[in-house]
């Protein structure tokens, strides 16, 4: 079942959406601009980074990561990046030694032979793939909001940690990923964990030791965290782990040898991609659909924009589509043609970056959604929006930034493609929270790139009942991976980090981090919007490329909320009052249960998960000039 809410089913992409990769490669092909170099000569990865690359890379774009930052990084992650991540668009029109050729020249190192191993997927644990079993009050944070209101917050009893321990934690292992930047948040169920990460790359690791029980690597990247779920109608009971990539594939494994069970494409769209993570509910698995047009759109040759935010729901035992709809009502139509006479479409966009948040009692869906890609601008973008559980129906939206129409083409010298709204680009990244409150009244809370914390009925088509302005917001700043909340708080971190650009006469435009800009910690009387207290940032002046801008997802168990900074600092809070009751800093080299060179640096994305006595943490994400890093750290408590 397919929901367009019109009454006619679109037909233009099966036509034009191959049309658009064909007319990308035909354009490669015989553009004198484009032309295939000879194959007896070695291409030039600087003179093709200066004429495809550099429009975006070199200070025009606050987006795109500047020279000095993708020296930072692995040749074989930019090379990932060109043929199955964020750059795949502009990959497929470049020839296979081309995208080599970049990738070595941008990074000055030299890329691996194709078939070198990957050197993370060792420290095998001596009865690998082991026993899996998964009782049912056994602790567990399984997926991104460790529930199905997204509330990211564990009880006393699953966290296994009191808030009088925390001051005790100490790092007990850590595992080396991929250095990719992009990894999910670790699950935890069975006493394994459960990560993904953007090189392409899961893994299930033993909670206790880090030692490694299998590994598997899917078609492309993994950002969304990962589900396991018990697979219906198995006994003994199978359990199965869930995730999507970043080219629109869901697959099933086994939990306990990592062996796939099904994958299927829920959509054909070039650009489409899962970033969110499934929601796992009964008998259907519900999946959240983003696509990276913004990005695509820089180049005023594409025929910008045609993605609409998706959400899918499938059956869990088979991988089949049961229905799919869209935060768009209507399909893109030709819009105007640009500068170039390139024929443009809209409306796009209105993406699903999050994970959705069930509402069981009411039978419905909540996911939030980001900006437009292209004109004209939608009355479902940067908003929350409705759906029925059972039958994908569209019920309400509620829109908090109207006319946000934007991609990277607004920020290039030929901005053919910006839409003529030109919006500011302050969609949501977070999910929602729905929280039901003591007195029985119940609130859906949100927070967006805007700097603004919104509450609202979910009993009243999404009426607002307060708002908060937290910072100043803007792209990448404002509230971006999360809040969480308790039965009467919501706790927010604030990122409004300060990214700079600056001319540097050998690498051309550099990026610098402002240590005086961003972070925080808050907390929000979730009834009445009232602040409760507020925790400034240390801050970094003293130090060079540091942030205190505070992006990560918020986690929270019983007393105490964690936050992690760009600084490369994880802190712990009194929900209480804000104090600071345990700092630790992840800028440190590792020791790594694969035997991988390991270094931790800042925290952005995904949250802390906390399970049974453990703490679990990404550290490393430099894409935005943080500190980089792989590593995957786990806590527990030191005895007395």
């Amino acid at each position: 079942m397919t929901h367009d809410w019109s009454s006619t089913r679109p037909h233009w992409w099966k036509i034009h959406g191959a049309a658009v990769l064909a007319l990308g490669l035909t354009v490669f092909l015989c553009s004198p601009s484009w032309a295939v170099a000879p194959t007896e000569q070695k291409p030039d990865g600087q003179a093709l980074y200066e004429q495809h690359c550099a429009k975006c890379h070199a200070g025009q774009s606050t987006r795109a990561a500047q020279l000095d930052i993708l020296r930072r990084l692995p040749a074989e992650f930019v090379l990932h990046s060109l043929e199955l991540g964020k750059m795949k668009f502009q990959g497929v029109l470049r020839t296979n030694e081309e995208r080599r050729a970049i990738s070595e020249w941008v990074t000055a190192k030299k890329l691996k032979p194709e078939a070198a191993t990957d050197e993370t997927v060792a420290g095998f644990c001596a009865d690998a793939p082991g026993e899996f079993v998964v009782a049912d009050d056994a602790p567990q944070w399984n997926g991104w909001g460790v529930d199905g209101v997204n509330s990211r917050f564990q009880p006393a009893d699953q966290a296994g940690v009191s808030a009088a321990q925390v001051p005790r934690l100490k790092v007990k292992w850590v595992f080396g990923l991929p250095m990719d930047y992009q990894t999910s948040q670790p699950t935890i169920v069975g006493n394994r964990v459960f990560v993904g990460t953007m090189k392409g790359r899961v893994y299930a690791l033993d909670a206790k030791t880090g030692c490694l029980y299998w590994s598997m690597k899917p078609r492309a990247g993994v950002r969304s965290t990962l589900v396991v779920g018990k697979l219906p109608g198995t006994e003994p009971a199978r359990h199965v782990v869930y995730f999507g990539d970043s080219e629109a594939t869901v697959y099933a494994l086994d939990a306990r040898t990592g062996t796939e069970l099904w994958r299927t494409r829920i959509d054909d769209h070039p650009m489409a991609r899962i970033t969110g993570t499934p929601k796992l509910h009964g008998n259907r698995l519900y999946v959240p659909l983003t696509a990276l047009e913004e990005a695509a759109g820089a180049d005023a040759d594409y025929e910008c924009c045609t993605f609409r935010g998706t959400l899918v729901a499938m059956n869990p035992v088979n991988g089949r589509m049961v229905w799919k709809t869209y935060t768009i009502p209507e399909p893109a139509a030709p819009v105007r043609k640009n500068r170039k006479g390139v024929q443009l479409w809209g409306p796009s966009g209105a993406s699903v970056w999050s994970s959705p948040t069930l509402d069981l009692e009411r039978g419905r869906l909540y996911v939030t959604t980001g900006d437009n890609y292209s004109d004209p601008a939608s009355l479902t973008s940067d908003a929350i929006v409705a759906f029925d559980l059972r039958t994908g129906a569209f019920l309400w939206s509620q829109q908090f930034t109207p006319n946000d129409a934007w991609n990277i083409g607004c920020e290039t010298a030929d901005d053919s493609n910006c839409p003529e709204a030109r919006g500011p680009d302050l969609d949501f990244g977070s999910s929602s929270i729905l929280v039901k409150l003591p007195s029985g009244k119940r609130i859906l809370l949100a927070g967006q790139k805007s700097g603004v914390l919104h509450a609202v009925d979910p009993d009243r088509d999404g009426e607002i009942l307060w708002q908060q302005r937290v910072g100043k917001g803007g792209l990448i700043g404002g509230i971006q991976w999360g809040p969480a909340a308790d039965a009467r708080t919501i706790y927010v971190a604030l990122s409004d980090i300060g990214v700079e650009t600056h001319e540097d006469k050998d690498l051309g435009w550099t990026t610098s981090l402002n240590g005086n800009v961003g972070g925080g910690m808050f907390a929000y009387d979730i009834e009445t919007g009232e602040r409760q207290w507020h925790t400034p940032p240390p801050g970094c002046q003293e130090r060079s490329q540091c942030s205190p801008a505070q992006s990560a997802a918020v986690s929270v168990i019983p007393g105490v909320v964690f936050s992690g900074s760009v600084d490369g600092h994880l802190r712990a809070y009194s929900t209480a009052d804000g104090a600071v009751v345990w700092e630790y800093n992840a800028d440190q080299e590792y020791q790594s249960t694969n035997g991988v060179q390991t270094r931790g640096g800042s925290f952005d994305g995904p949250g802390p998960t906390i399970v049974d006595g453990m703490l679990y943490v990404n550290s490393g994400y430099g894409y935005w000039g943080g500190m980089p890093g792989n590593a995957l750290l786990a806590f527990s408590v030191e005895a007395e």
